[in-house]
């Protein structure tokens, strides 16, 4: 069933004329408390809701919806006047947005959209078209302008064979995106191989990806195919390239170039009928020259890129994943957890997560263990780091120490800032990294002692 909220009779006439003739069934009425009252008592698909109404506006209902019917779609209706504030109420979890008046022909389409009713083509083209949905693709998220983008770039490149570069920070993604590209290519079928460039040794990795022959060096007790061979018709995905060495670059810029390889050991050439992407969250132009990465394999590599963007850059995504994830470990831990509250989304929505959607995506099924209801709450948040609630000073000077307090704060979150992105960019190299952003080495290392910030890695100094 359709619903619709509108206290305004014509637009509710006309959404039933539009509607209707198509097949759904309409539901209208001129409040938003009228309107929970009918989600109360029979199902709801989609709700259409008018967002300046008397009673209750509409990103009231769309919280109440979020809250008690969380897989309910929710579209607002705004005037021009409105549109900003529509696109607010995106951040509290809105499915879209139309702006009246509206024409018959966008109404339908986006409420086919919003119901999942976008046709595909038909199997006899050969292979399935990528028609990425409104908000999800592959178990990628996003009602973002950013992801959007990112959709429409995997759909643009994923029926060609080029080569892909994904960058983005970790945990933003970068293995769905490449996994989304294969599997809506006419590759679909063939193998999709990864290679971890970060946990495969160098002394090893040209032995997994050429393979070797018994022999071929001490420890080769038998033949061996390697991972380039056995994605032979498939898709190979190097995650974090940045940490392969510069032999192994090399080796690889000649299979790039010629489309063959010859395992380790042996005489025979083997064609590398395969599609190559490859993913990073380092900047490889900074590696190129430090001479860390090689120019022309990046340029080999950089054909089609793709960024991903960090999750904090793209809020309103944030309540889409909360309820994917919440509705994915409810059923993988067979849990009666169904609703996320305003407050803890709120919090979700705050929170700047370093971890990006991977953190998120911790967070959420931890959340969902702990819960012992149907709703999470800020209280089952417990793996974030979430300020104190703040309480308004009661005198002038109350309010002048805590401005100073604020800022004193602020100076120190971008020192550190500062700090942790400068040895971040420099492989936590502190000589390089004080160079880098010009002061000298005594004084970035009095600011590291101030934060508490220590290069105890392997390979930081």
């Amino acid at each position: 069933m359709v619903l619709i909220i509108d206290d305004e009779e014509i637009v509710r006439t006309s959404c039933r004329r539009i509607l209707e003739p198509e097949g759904y069934t309409v539901t209208a009425v001129a409040s938003g408390s009228k309107g929970l009252e009918i989600l109360s008592r029979h199902p709801v698909d989609l709700v259409l809701t008018d967002l300046k109404m008397p009673d209750m506006d509409g990103v009231e209902v769309l919280i109440r919806i979020k809250e008690d019917w969380p897989d309910t779609n929710v579209v607002i209706m705004t005037g021009y006047g409105t549109v900003k504030s529509a696109v607010r109420a995106m951040k509290s979890g809105v499915f879209d947005y139309i702006e009246k008046p509206f024409s018959p022909e966008d109404l339908s389409a986006l409420v086919a959209r919003a119901l999942g009713r976008k046709d595909l083509p038909s199997e006899e083209t050969g292979h399935r078209e990528l028609l990425p949905s409104h908000y999800e693709l592959d178990n990628i998220v996003g009602v973002s302008p950013a992801m959007q983008k990112v959709f429409q770039l995997i759909a643009n490149v994923a029926n060609t064979g080029s080569t892909v570069l994904i960058t983005g920070e970790s945990g933003t993604g970068k293995e769905l995106a490449a996994k989304a590209i294969h599997f809506n290519s006419p590759r679909k079928d063939m193998p999709f191989i990864t290679v971890d460039c970060v946990s495969i040794p160098d002394t090893l990795i040209e032995s997994e990806l050429f393979g070797h022959a018994r022999g071929a060096f001490t420890g080769a007790v038998e033949k061996k195919k390697g991972l380039l061979e056995t994605a032979s018709g498939g898709t190979i995905f190097f995650d974090e390239i940045g940490n392969i060495g510069t032999s192994t670059q090399a080796k690889l810029l000649r299979v790039l170039q010629e489309r063959e390889f010859r395992p380790l050991g042996e005489k025979r050439t083997i064609h590398a009928d395969i599609r190559f992407i490859a993913a990073t969250n380092k900047d490889l132009a900074a590696m190129i020259k430090e001479g860390t990465f090689r120019e022309d394999l990046f340029y080999r590599l950089d054909i089609f890129p793709i960024q991903i963007p960090p999750l904090r850059e793209r809020k309103e995504d944030i309540p889409h994943l909360a309820q994917h994830f919440l509705r994915k470990y409810n059923a993988e831990l067979n849990r009666g957890v169904t609703h996320i509250s305003a407050e803890a989304m709120r919090l979700l929505v705050l929170y700047p997560w370093p971890g990006n959607v991977r953190q998120l995506e911790n967070t959420i099924q931890r959340a969902v263990i702990i819960c012992q209801g149907k709703t999470l709450k800020p209280e089952h948040l417990t793996s974030l780091d979430l300020p104190p609630e703040e309480t308004a000073p009661r005198t002038v000077e109350e309010l002048k120490e805590k401005k100073k307090d604020l800022r004193l704060k602020s100076v120190e979150n971008i020192e550190r800032a500062f700090i942790m992105e400068a040895l971040k960019r420099n492989d936590w190299n502190i000589s390089r990294a004080s160079s880098d952003v010009g002061m000298q080495r005594t004084n970035f290392h009095t600011l590291m002692k101030k934060y508490n910030i220590s290069a105890r890695s392997a390979g930081m100094q």
